[in-house]
């Protein structure tokens, strides 16, 4: 029985090629896009899953009250870690770490072997870590050990990668590398250990670990060590013994911060609360800025998991929207069926079996559509995704049962209406499609235009926000700026020598130096307040430490005052303000603050500064962040970054000049260079990202929907076959017959285009409210949309209905 089944469902197939290709492409098309956007969604949600005992990790955060305002960090000051552990018996152990990132972007390493070439390039992804890192998360060692591997001062791990860009081929235990760091300072290291990622997804995504003993940072923590207010530059993990109730412990975290941290808070005007994140969530914890590596946002997650189903059921929809239109083509085979005794329950079961052998071929053929697509898809995500059948098998049968099941569901009604015909009137030639079936199916088509209106809204209005972006008046010019990083002692006090050497070039307009640039983390600020207010009033605000032309060279003027100049030997001790700070610090205007006092009050330290000038808004931080205060001083630091104003035009002459210039000076260091305006579009990666799967994806369902739509026009223009010889014989047009077969589907997605497009302004309103500085929802983006889903559907209907309209009109008047 069940090969006979086999059987004929396999014929029915043959027979009508076409409307099986668009069941099981269309089908296998929904599936690869859900298998794609699960297999991502499964590695999203599964970092530090394979770390030991991670349940009992968590990460301390903090949320500072400043002004009867919030703004959380993942970091707290150096002592926190050591102090909790001593205070809190739930509290088993804990590490800190540091990001080599806090002031300056990477790394500069350096390894010089006995008769050999010099090796130095810049790395980013290192950090500072204790002793105990390693005790507390596990990394696949394949030279030395992770035990002690950072217990002496002035050694460091490696990974794999950076193991072989130093050594090559030759050992890396025992070697000598020379760091240049910004956070860190110089210093040699000696290399104790290399580990190789083990393809795990991971928030601890690192290049390289350097022990805290014997560096810079740590006379800094030393000199910190009584210090639980400011300073919240470290990442501290606790393990807590197991049964411990994180929620239980965080309630004791108020009375602690007040004992250690409670008079120097007061006295510094603000407060804070210390909480706990599981390291198993901390990827999904956008909320959390400033974190070891960037989170992923979770609205974009579930955006793409709809996504995921809307596509799969819209392929579901043509599946039963096709099966339910051929009812009528099988009428007669159902008739004949039941007079030779065929029960409803056997007929259930073939067609039922149809659908799902279809749905089965769909998969298969889904899956390895899946395999071919993800190394592309790993590289739109950014990530190592990946679909073996030894390590996905239970991924792979959930997604097998998932295709069953969307057969099942396919087919469950067509199968019972189809088995419900009476054989009498089939037979006789008395069958029509029921007015219940034609209204199931164009309900249908309706919801499926829905989702395809809706994602084509949503991709035209991510790519306007994305176009919004770019083009933005930042506030400073962002074009042809060359951003050179200074990162050891050496190249810092050959600041000024190398402007000057670039400013030689006839293609540099300008050159300054500074210890940040927009667009990259500033971590520095302070809590200033002007005169006649309490420091309870200060405002956090922004510092950058520059040199005279660093301003000039960003294109940035004053509104109020001036900019630093070398002929006021004063101005080292003087401020520039943006702004956001005027007026947060209660200045009448910009011209109001110019001249007047401002104050800073750091623990015992008192700092007085004139303001020489204010400086229009800028876009120190991404568009997601609304500019806030922002002050800017002469430099009381070594810079860390050159930025050079190039002229319009090719840089690569300059480019070699530059760096020419760079080694007659600097001969023991590699030149390095970016352009600010794609690294201040970096911060935008994950939309990018976002925008490009969902323009892919939205594709994808629309090509589903066509699929559905071409095989309704094709049965529909078959089933009029007669109508419109009898309409050519009498005089129709062929325009005629493509307006009489396209208008009902054209009325179809007209209603599905009212009701999507307030949907699709609702979700899109709503993601946009990330971005503090957004794009508006204008009428032209459902222009766009209507004009282009109209054009595809009639495109789409119209290539049957022309055929049909051509038809040798003899022909269809033929009796069958």
């Amino acid at each position: 029985m069940l090969f006979n089944y086999f059987k004929i469902a396999w014929r029915n197939m043959i027979k009508s090629k076409t409307f099986s290709f668009i069941n099981i492409f269309g089908l296998a098309a929904g599936l690869t896009c859900c298998m794609l956007i699960s297999v991502y969604l499964l590695h999203e949600f599964s970092y530090d899953r394979s770390q030991p005992d991670v349940k009992n990790v968590y990460q301390m955060a903090t949320t500072f009250i400043m002004n009867h305002k919030e703004f959380t960090l993942a970091n707290v000051p150096a002592p926190m870690g050591a102090t909790v552990k001593k205070e809190f018996p739930e509290v088993r152990q804990y590490t800190r770490l540091m990001q080599l990132a806090t002031f300056e972007d990477k790394t500069m390493l350096q390894y010089r072997g006995a008769g050999s070439q010099p090796v130095s390039f810049f790395e980013d992804k290192g950090f500072l870590a204790d002793s105990s890192f390693f005790r507390m998360f596990s990394y696949h060692f394949i030279e030395g050990s992770a035990a002690g591997s950072l217990d002496a001062p002035n050694t460091m791990v490696v990974s794999e990668t950076v193991a072989h860009k130093l050594f090559g081929s030759v050992p890396a235990l025992g070697k000598i590398v020379h760091i240049s760091s910004g956070t860190d300072g110089d210093r040699d290291l000696v290399v104790r250990g290399v580990f190789r990622p083990t393809g795990e997804p991971t928030h601890l995504d690192a290049n390289f670990f350097l022990s805290f003993g014997g560096g810079g940072m740590e006379d800094f923590t030393r000199r910190q060590e009584n210090d639980f207010a400011t300073n919240n530059m470290f990442t501290v993990y606790l393990r807590l013994a197991p049964g411990t109730n994180p929620k239980m412990l965080e309630a004791k975290f108020p009375a602690f911060l007040d004992k250690y941290a409670g008079k120097m808070m007061k006295e510094m005007g603000f407060d804070k609360r210390q909480f706990l994140i599981p390291v198993r969530e901390i990827h999904l914890r956008s909320d959390v800025p400033g974190n070891v590596t960037a989170p992923v946002s979770k609205s974009y997650l579930y955006i793409l998991a709809s996504i995921a189903v809307f596509t799969l059921l819209i392929a579901c929809i043509n599946f039963m929207n096709l099966a339910t239109a051929r009812s009528a083509k099988r009428s007669a085979e159902v008739g004949v069926r039941k007079v030779l005794g065929a029960v409803k329950g056997l007929l259930i079961g073939q067609f039922l079996g149809e659908s799902v052998l279809m749905s089965s071929i769909a998969f298969f053929l889904a899956w390895g559509l899946t395999v071919l697509l993800l190394p592309m898809f790993s590289e739109i995500t950014n990530r190592s995704l990946g679909l073996s059948l030894p390590e996905h098998l239970p991924l792979l049968v959930g997604f097998f049962a998932l295709a069953v099941l969307s057969g099942l569901l396919a087919g469950i009604y067509p199968a019972f209406y189809l088995s419900s015909f009476q054989p009498a009137k089939v037979l006789k030639g008395k069958f029509t499609n029921s007015l219940a079936a034609i209204s199931l199916r164009k309900g249908l088509v309706v919801f499926q235009f829905i989702i395809s209106v809706t994602l084509i809204v949503s991709t035209v209005v991510i790519n306007d926000q994305m176009q919004y972006m770019r083009n933005k008046d930042l506030g400073f010019d962002k074009e042809a700026q060359i951003v050179v990083p200074l990162r050891s002692a050496e190249s810092k006090k050959l600041c000024s020598a190398l402007e000057n050497e670039f400013r030689r070039n006839p293609q540099v307009i300008n050159a300054g130096a500074g210890a940040y640039y927009p667009g990259i983390v500033n971590p520095s600020d302070n809590l200033i307040y002007r005169d006649g207010q309490m420091k309870q009033d200060a405002r956090r605000t922004r510092m950058n430490y520059v040199d005279f032309d660093y301003l000039p060279t960003l294109g940035m003027q004053a509104v109020a005052g001036r900019l630093f100049s070398k002929d006021f030997p004063a101005d080292s001790t003087r401020i520039i303000l943006n702004e956001s700070a005027v007026k947060a610090m209660g200045f009448a205007s910009p011209a109001d603050a110019v001249g007047k006092k401002v104050h800073n009050d750091f623990k015992a330290n008192a700092y007085t500064m004139e303001v020489v000038g204010v400086v229009k808004d800028f876009h120190f931080e991404d568009l997601h962040l609304p500019i806030t205060p922002y002050a800017i001083m002469t430099t009381r630091f070594p810079s860390s970054y050159i930025v050079v104003h190039a002229r319009a035009g090719e840089p690569g002459a300059l480019l070699k000049s530059m760096g020419e210039a760079w080694h007659r000076l600097d001969p023991n260091e590699p030149f390095e260079y970016s352009f600010l305006s794609e690294d201040f579009q970096r911060n935008y990666e994950s939309e990018e990202r976002l925008s490009t799967m969902i323009r892919y994806f939205t594709v994808m369902a629309i090509l589903i929907s066509c699929l559905g739509l071409f095989g309704l026009a094709s049965f529909s223009a078959e089933q009029r076959i007669r109508e419109i010889g009898i309409r050519k014989v009498l005089g129709a047009s062929v325009s005629g017959i493509v307006l009489l077969l396209s208008k009902d589907f054209l009325k179809l997605v007209g209603v599905a285009m009212l009701i999507a497009c307030p949907v699709a302004w609702l979700v899109m309103h709503k993601w946009l409210q990330d971005f503090a500085y957004r794009t508006e929802i204008s009428w032209v983006v459902f222009f766009i949309t209507i004009v282009s889903t109209l054009a595809i559907t009639l495109f789409t209907v119209s290539w049957q209905a022309v055929r049909a309209g051509l038809a040798n009109p003899v022909e269809s008047l033929k009796v069958d």
